[in-house]
């Protein structure tokens, strides 16, 4: 199993928080946040501060939790969309923290979720936390256009989320567990629309979780929920489409972060969700709840991300992705694993 690890503790997610904005909590996932920020500066006085605020709540939030202090953790691992991920640098530099930055893009929050595991799972860390966020105004002025500028969005583009996810990874006999997970590959199939971040991220995640299921034996039938983030209508679509050209079904149980965390009836947000705050705040605000209640047995959480900066994405450059998958289960033995 090159790619694919499979844990042999599975440690837990002992504590996870979600924080969103106002456009999240009038979505239908409303009521799973932690805390909602009306405010998009959050009372501070840039975009980008007031990003720095979303993860550090969320990282409150999950030690508060569990009753946790900054000096209890031995390593936490982060990232976001801004160049130098200074999201995160910025919001979690007063916790003194031994500090792991990560750049997955949207498939941070599963980036940081298998790096903490595989930490603890190997004894190099007894608490190890993850998070990530996006914004939608901070993405806007580095991606696109600031917002004042008042450039139409395409119908293949997707609304960036205000929201933040972290959690906790430790020993521990309650579930959420942490089964397994596969780094994956960086895959390119010449998609240079940066308005159409789906059909470039598709790929990706066929890639991961085809590689999963081939690693363990496994299939598809074996997980209440085959999740992803953020590929949208059209990342979904495609996705969906890959697998039935080899004969594998998982329309059944597929669900996307992009698509679950918006009202695409009320809210205009075109293909659907993005951002690494979409993923992250939708497994830590409804999946590992929902995993914890014994509700869901197993899901698959694939994140994905598209690996591209403006600049280079100018220049006629394609967009390279990549998408990383956690086991995560309500059981934490391995019967049934290869």
């Amino acid at each position: 199993m090159k790619a694919t690890k499979l844990m042999k503790t599975s440690p837990s997610v002992i504590s996870f928080a979600a924080i969103g904005g106002k456009k999240e909590n009038e979505g239908p996932l409303g009521d799973y946040f932690d805390k909602i920020n009306d405010d998009p500066y959050l009372s501070t006085d840039s975009f980008e501060k007031g990003e720095s605020q979303l993860q550090k709540q969320a990282v409150l939030h999950a030690l508060d939790k569990a009753a946790l202090s900054p000096e209890d953790i031995d390593v936490l691992f982060g990232g976001d969309l801004l160049n130098q991920c200074v999201g995160t640098t910025y919001g979690v530099r007063a916790f003194e923290m031994p500090f792991l930055g990560i750049y997955g893009a949207c498939s941070t929050m599963a980036e940081g979720l298998l790096l903490a595991s595989l930490f603890v799972d190997n004894d190099l860390a007894k608490k190890a936390m993850a998070v990530t966020s996006s914004h939608f105004c901070t993405a806007e002025r580095q991606y696109r256009f600031p917002l004042n500028y008042g450039g139409q969005r395409t119908p293949t583009s997707q609304w960036t989320a205000t929201a933040s996810g972290s959690l906790v990874v430790a020993p521990s006999d309650k579930p959420p567990y942490i089964r397994g997970c596969t780094i994956g590959k960086i895959v390119d199939l010449g998609v240079s629309d940066a308005n159409n971040m789906g059909a470039a991220m598709a790929p990706a995640a066929f890639s991961t979780i085809s590689t999963f299921f081939t690693d363990t034996g496994m299939t598809p039938s074996d997980f209440d929920y085959i999740v992803t983030g953020d590929l949208g209508k059209v990342g979904s679509r495609i996705l969906c489409e890959l697998f039935e050209r080899e004969n594998i079904n998982i329309r059944d149980n597929h669900k996307d972060c992009g698509m679950m965390l918006y009202d695409f009836d009320e809210q205009d947000i075109h293909a659907g969700g993005s951002g690494c705050g979409c993923a992250g705040s939708v497994l830590c605000g409804y999946f590992l709840p929902k995993l914890r209640a014994g509700e869901i047995k197993n899901i698959l959480f694939a994140a994905t991300g598209a690996l591209m900066s403006p600049t280079v994405n100018q220049q006629g450059e394609s967009i390279p992705s990549i998408s990383h998958l956690v086991w995560l289960s309500g059981e934490k033995d391995m019967k049934g694993a290869n």
